[in-house]
């Protein structure tokens, strides 16, 4: 019989805690996203009663269902690749956007975020690992697509967001988030206006440990909190 959700979030919570001591930070400083992919609903409301923090989703269609339904108790986050002509719907979906990745796609979400009369909290999604098969800008053009998105004032950048190479070690993946980390700290020394780098989304079920040691505001758990899709 699978673990109860509130079981494996207490778990995790445990966890984290330990590791964010480990590395000289407060718990409370680190926030648990449930990443609801392929979730049904009963389990997701399962994981808000049991604590988490925010709500993570992938597909824009499947997540307009699950926000229908079950509202904003919690905030939700898009993590998944945007198509740019998918801008108006996350807009109006998500209390964050977490993948933005190129110019284009910037340009649009601002475009539809002044329509709404908001603006939208960003992270910026880099391809740490420089794979093929990933999303993400490569780390050269992080610091250009940054200063390009400061005009865009239905935009806020809140950090940055990546997904490291995956590894059976853990600790094979703790260099791609202390490199993130120090380009997040690189960036925030230079002080840009509305542009605060606070956030570090990293870190899943079987590296979140090492992602925390290295400084990891937001950790996407999906497997590890709802067990195999």
């Amino acid at each position: 019989m699978p673990e109860p959700i509130a079981a494996n979030i207490r778990r995790i919570r445990e966890r984290t805690a330990e590791a964010a001591l480990r590395s000289g930070r407060k718990p409370e400083d680190i926030r648990l996203m449930a990443v609801t992919k392929s979730v049904d609903d009963q389990r997701i409301r399962e994981a808000i009663a049991a604590g988490v923090d925010i709500l993570g989703d992938n597909y824009i269609q499947e997540a307009r269902g699950k926000i229908d339904r079950m509202g904003k108790a919690i905030p939700w986050h898009f993590i998944g690749h945007l198509q740019t002509n998918k801008a108006k719907y996350a807009v109006r979906l998500f209390d964050m956007i977490e993948s933005v990745d190129r110019l284009d796609l910037a340009i649009e979400l601002d475009r539809r975020s002044r329509a709404e009369g908001r603006v939208m909290p960003v992270l910026i999604e880099v391809n740490i690992g420089a794979e093929a098969n990933k999303s993400g800008i490569p780390l050269s053009g992080v610091r250009e697509l940054v200063r390009r998105m400061l005009s865009l004032e239905g935009l806020q950048i809140k950090g940055l967001m990546t997904m490291p190479p995956w590894f059976d070690d853990p600790e094979q993946a703790r260099p791609y988030f202390r490199t993130l980390r120090e380009l997040r700290d690189r960036l925030a020394e230079e002080r840009l206006p509305d542009t605060a780098m606070e956030v570090l989304s990293m870190g899943m079920t079987g590296d979140f440990e090492a992602a925390v040691e290295e400084g990891a505001t937001i950790v996407r758990v999906g497997r590890g909190i709802f067990g195999s899709r």
